[in-house]
């Protein structure tokens, strides 16, 4: 795993500051419109898949309690959008990649795998997510190594500040934080 020594950013391949440039501007702007997202009744997190071009394929929020429907998570949301937006399950073929305002749970990061997306980018980690919501993010052990393995690109923790701002007004605003009771 490579580490930005500027920055707190990680990724499973060496860092290539053109992507994380432009993971950074994405990631930023979908913090900045996840604000909208949750004024509507959202949950906090939003995604977004993109084409190698940089064109926006689909975008979504978290309606896990809008919707009744655990599953409904946004990247799952997201994943959805697309394959329907391209009339295929498997996205494979189109070189898409998909940013998150925060790390992926597990359920998420499966479908992002058998989606067929080749790329990851996220901002807030797990850990602080956990910390700010309290909303359980699955144990997760070697993620990284696994998604390389299946040539997948992870660059993670990029504007985190920004997201872990939205996360905490999320919950100082009373927002429901979903999850089951154990």
């Amino acid at each position: 795993m490579q580490k930005n020594m500027k920055t707190s950013v990680i990724a499973n391949e060496k860092i290539d500051n053109l992507k994380l440039i432009r993971a950074g501007k994405i990631i930023l702007d979908l913090q900045q419109e996840l604000k909208k997202y949750i004024d509507k009744g959202y949950g906090p997190f939003l995604a977004a898949v993109y084409d190698s071009n940089g064109n926006l394929v689909a975008k979504a929020a978290n309606n896990v309690v809008d919707k009744s429907c655990s599953n409904n998570h946004a990247e799952i949301n997201a994943i959805k959008l697309a394959e329907k937006k391209l009339g295929n399950y498997d996205l494979s073929p189109y070189n898409l990649s998909i940013y998150v305002t925060s790390e992926p749970c597990m359920m998420c990061l499966g479908a992002i795998m058998w989606s067929g997306i080749k790329a990851i980018y996220y901002g807030v980690p797990s850990e602080r997510v956990t910390k700010i919501t309290g909303f359980d993010e699955g144990f997760k052990q070697n993620w990284y190594n696994e998604f390389k393995k299946r040539g997948i690109t992870v660059y993670g923790q990029i504007e985190t500040d920004a997201g872990e701002q939205v996360l905490k007004d999320y919950v100082a605003h009373g927002h429901t934080v979903y999850k089951p009771k154990r």
